[in-house]
């Protein structure tokens, strides 16, 4: 009995039917970027430091100048950057007074310096900024700035919950269907958002998106590498997350243009509206549909396919009808991805690729202090690093395969990571192109774990296996900032050395896994089985 990559074969493997979903798609993996990575810019931190009513007439009597005013006036300022006393505490004198010195205002209001009292910013904060941000509106510095903190992890608790609830609906119902209900639901929580007026609101709103986001996104990586033949799943994965690091590039232009967080907002989010438009130019998976025991709608899919690429269905194949495996439709459950020794196996790595690849790709970012330096720069560097790691899959892995490359990956982000750790801090320039070959490899290695994970579980339950194991990717993601800024006060380095022994154990594990270049996408867990044989 043929399969259906045995009918792509003759209707077009990826052809312009193929071409014109996964366009489309691309779109919508592009437009993820803004909630993905959108508190770089949407909360971004101004330097500030707390406002003190009578100092600006002050400094305008004397004729001092910005640098002056703040010698002046402004606690622990000095040649060493701002501290937490300049930023968080002020002066408890009045400067309001009418015969303070210009030359020597603090000697004059309390005589010694080193008896001035240092209180909390009672009257809020002067930014250093242009825009605005979530920051600068809500005040979420010094005591209150673990709030930005729980912004950013409403929305990776949004995603852990998301990959597994939107994972089952995608194989209970369809890939199209969840599709269009999460991106209606990310529009509405998009733009509830720029409007809502309080910190609270936002972050509820910011956790919808997250629940929502993140499984329409895999969603639409599931349906394109199931509409292709097999010696295209692979391209088409990479692209499709090549079109996520498109969106970094074009996220950073428009946050550029438009530095106010609200209005950033709602420019991200209005575009995608037009996704909804998807309901009439995507179609539903035919491998899902078969999956179902839908074969009759499955073939009107490929009917269409056949005309749109203009290629004629062989005759035989026009009233075939699909074995039904396992009694027919098959529902996805959870306890499917653990039942048998090889999907057991395959699940418990892939959990853990994902962790690591999380934990390592961020955490690399957040080590090497991207922010000290043009904010918009920082963020188009580390965006471009993620198109020669997609190159690089691209030419290797059809020569040898998935699991050496992706085992390489692993285990130079791990290298790399000792590597940068070991060399001195006066050579910074060398630390910065070790750090650059862990940020490539780790790179690589993200983007290999996706589409290998859609490689590896049958048809029925392949959405729901890839939305749990990348419920860990959120995981790593939540522990990172703990494990990055924690152990920095014990040894500066002592983060990439954790970074060194995950990712080398993530590359030994790799070798476990079964290669899966050239085979049929499996269709049931005998087929998984047989992966090893």
């Amino acid at each position: 009995m043929p399969t259906l990559d045995d009918i792509l074969e003759n209707v077009g493997e990826f052809d312009r039917f193929q071409k014109q979903t996964f366009f489309v798609l691309c779109l919508l993996s592009a437009a993820f970027t803004p909630v993905y990575v959108g508190v770089i810019f949407f909360g971004f931190i101004p330097e500030h430091r707390c406002f003190s009513p009578g100092v600006a007439e002050l400094s305008q009597r004397c004729g001092w100048s910005l640098e002056e005013q703040l010698n002046h006036t402004v606690p622990e300022w000095g040649g060493h950057g701002a501290s937490f006393g300049s930023r968080c505490r002020r002066y408890e004198v009045d400067w309001n007074t009418t015969d303070i010195s210009c030359t020597d205002p603090l000697g004059s209001l309390v005589g010694n310096w080193s008896t001035v009292p240092l209180g909390p910013c009672r009257d809020g904060w002067v930014y250093d900024s242009l825009g605005t941000s979530l920051v600068t509106e809500f005040n979420l510095v010094c005591e209150d700035s673990w709030k930005l903190d729980l912004f950013q992890s409403s929305v990776n608790a949004g995603f852990f919950i998301g990959s597994i609830n939107i994972g089952y609906i995608a194989d209970r119902f369809g890939r199209k269907v969840c599709l269009l209900n999460t991106i209606l639901a990310n529009v509405v929580c998009g733009i509830l958002l720029v409007f809502v007026p309080t910190y609270l609101w936002i972050v509820i709103f910011r956790f919808l998106q997250g629940l929502v986001s993140k499984g329409c996104w895999t969603a639409g990586y599931i349906l394109v590498t199931e509409i292709v033949g097999p010696k295209y799943r692979r391209t088409v994965g990479i692209l499709y997350q090549t079109a996520f690091s498109v969106g970094l590039l074009v996220f950073d232009a428009i946050a550029y243009a438009i530095p106010h967080w609200r209005w950033l907002q709602l420019t991200v989010t209005l575009p995608s509206c037009f996704f909804l438009l998807y309901y009439w130019c995507l179609p539903e998976s035919p491998r899902w549909l078969i999956s179902q025991g839908k074969n009759d709608k499955a073939m009107k899919i490929v009917s269409d396919m056949a005309k749109k690429n203009q290629k004629k269905m062989p005759s035989h194949f026009e009233d075939i009808k699909f074995e039904e495996e396992d009694g027919g439709k098959q529902s996805p459950s959870l306890i499917d991805l653990v039942r048998t020794p090889q999907m057991r196996k395959n699940t418990f790595i892939l959990m853990y690729n994902w962790f690591t690849s999380s934990v390592l790709y961020q955490g690399l970012i957040m080590h090497m202090g991207v922010a000290a330096g043009n904010m918009y720069l920082d963020f188009l560097y580390s965006a471009l690093v993620e198109f020669p790691a997609a190159f690089i899959i691209i030419v290797t892995i059809d020569h040898v395969g998935r699991r050496y490359p992706w085992a390489a990956a692993n285990l130079v982000a791990g290298a790399a990571c000792l590597v940068t750790a070991l060399i001195p801090e006066d050579i910074h320039w060398l630390k910065v192109i070790a750090a650059c070959i862990g940020r490539m490899g780790i790179t690589m290695a993200f983007e290999m774990v996706c589409f290998v994970n859609t490689e590896l579980y049958p048809t029925y339950i392949r959405n729901l296996g890839v939305m749990v194991c990348s419920s860990l990717c959120d995981i790593g993601g939540v522990i990172v900032p703990f494990i990055v800024y924690r152990l920095v006060e014990v040894w500066h380095d002592l983060p990439l050395i954790v970074f060194t022994v995950l990712g080398l154990i993530a590359g030994g594990l790799v070798l476990l896994l079964p290669e899966t270049k050239g085979r049929v996408l499996p269709e049931t867990v005998e087929d998984v089985e047989n992966f090893h044989r």
